[in-house]
């Protein structure tokens, strides 16, 4: 019995070994995308041919998928428009709900054409993208800094773990918030309302995936870079002939570095990689652009919303009745803020994190300008520092606005602006009850008579 469950064990060891190993970084985004393709976000699979040979291929199901989920969600607003239902007009009806209605539902609507649509008219910059990446892969491999792919993997999986929990916690709180409530929506504005999230959920780990993959192969291009400083400050690198060949131990990190090239045809080669990189990294961002300024828009406009419904609750409880849980009410649209907060945290830090690691790239080359003594060597850093100059690795929103911790001022001044003139709105208009409700004059008058 204890053997044959250790052999079991053994066994699922094993599988899952094998499940998480990867060899190219196809393998290593296998997962992502195919999940991606399920939800019909893109219409790539990974596949591998009887060589053994993988590559990322197109499949005529992925777009029928994508555009089949881009109807059945129009038909969803559709009917959620002529039955003139929301979410937020089952608790309040005023000229602030009605609006944020139907700007959440055109909004909705273009998000779905910039997450299904449109991604099909931009593939090639996705195709392209990886592409660029597996061939910066090569280039590394062959300067001893190879990417750990199973590494990537294993970071794929559990950031799709994090996003699930998260998503059915929150999610789950919010449905059982509106069963407490008794608000039964129909199928089509719970399907939208799940739906969406998950759409969002798995372009923005896309996205991410994308911005990880350029800091990943930038961090391995500074151990070159490094290594070869290493070399030269314990001044133990020497001229290499075509009989000279050797492997060096570098530091107690165990990094290696090949000897057998010139110095000058490791930085040659380096900044052929750095270059692969930039193009990554700049038709990943041409990509996701359209899509990154939806969810970005998106969900900066339900955040300003759900906190002035938040805070027009909470603040105006104490003035009227209400005719729903104070409770229920604030955790279900505090739930749904929070989430598309972490939207926004996630892009934004997926981005500026490999921004910051492809400006570091300059300090190590500058220091090897340094430390030369070769006037070659020296040239070809030069020509390294004025490649730097002119290609950064930058991401913006459709070039509106670029993506970097910068954009939380600016949210943050936009969302406060915003939020007052909600408020006072509210407290200015003479209909600022729940329901459709009566004037102040109306009501004093109806006082007035019913004393008389």
């Amino acid at each position: 019995m204890i053997r044959y469950g250790v052999d079991t064990f053994r066994g699922f060891r094993g599988r899952l070994r094998y499940w998480l190993s990867a060899r190219d970084c196809y393998d290593s985004i296998s997962l992502m995308v195919t999940i991606a393709f399920a939800l019909g976000i893109t219409p790539f699979l990974v596949r591998r041919n009887a060589r053994g040979e993988t590559s990322l291929e197109q499949s005529w199901y992925g777009f029928l998928n994508a555009i089949l989920r881009w109807l059945l969600l129009a038909y969803c607003y559709s009917y959620i428009n002529l039955s003139n239902e929301s979410l937020i007009g089952y608790f309040m009806r005023n000229h602030v709900s009605q609006i944020s209605t139907r700007v959440h539902d055109v909004g909705g609507i273009i998000a779905a054409v910039f997450t299904f649509i449109l991604p099909l008219l931009l593939r090639k910059h996705f195709l392209k993208s990886v592409k660029n990446m597996v061939q910066a892969d090569e280039q590394l491999d062959r300067l001893r800094s190879p990417v750990n792919f199973n590494t990537v993997v294993g970071q794929v999986v559990l950031v799709i773990s994090a996003v699930v929990l998260l998503d059915t916690v929150l999610l789950t709180t919010g449905l059982v918030c509106l069963a407490k409530m008794e608000v039964y929506a129909s199928w089509q504005l719970t399907f939208i309302f799940v739906y969406e999230l998950m759409a969002i959920s798995i372009t923005i780990c896309m996205f991410c995936l994308m911005t990880r993959t350029v800091q990943r192969r930038i961090n391995c291009l500074h151990k070159v870079l490094k290594n070869l400083a290493h070399q030269w400050d314990t001044r133990t690198l020497k001229a290499v002939t075509q009989k000279q060949r050797s492997l060096q131990c570098l530091d107690s990190f165990s990094m290696y570095t090949i000897v057998t090239k010139d110095p000058a045809e490791i930085i040659q080669e380096s900044m052929e990689i750095h270059h692969l990189i930039c193009e990554a990294a700049a038709t990943a961002n041409k990509y996701f652009t359209y899509q990154l300024l939806t969810i970005i828009s998106i969900a900066f406009l339900i955040i300003v919303f759900d906190a002035y419904y938040v805070l027009e609750t909470l603040l105006g409880k104490s003035k009227r009745e209400s005719k729903f849980k104070t409770v229920e009410f604030v955790t279900f649209f505090s739930c749904q803020m929070i989430l598309y907060l972490i939207a926004i945290i996630s892009i934004v830090e997926g981005s500026n994190r490999a921004i910051k690691k492809s400006e570091k790239t300059g300090g190590i080359v500058h220091s090897l300008l340094n430390k030369t003594k070769s006037a070659e060597v020296k040239e070809k850093l030069q020509q390294f520092s004025m490649q730097l100059m002119h290609l950064k690795i930058n991401f913006t929103a459709a070039g509106l606005f670029n993506i970097d911790r910068t954009l939380y001022f600016t949210i943050s001044g936009a969302l406060t602006t915003y939020l007052i003139i909600l408020l006072q709105f509210t407290s200015n208009s003479p209909n600022n009850g729940y329901g459709n409700g009566s004037s102040c004059c109306e009501t004093f008058n109806n006082m007035t008579n019913h004393t008389l």
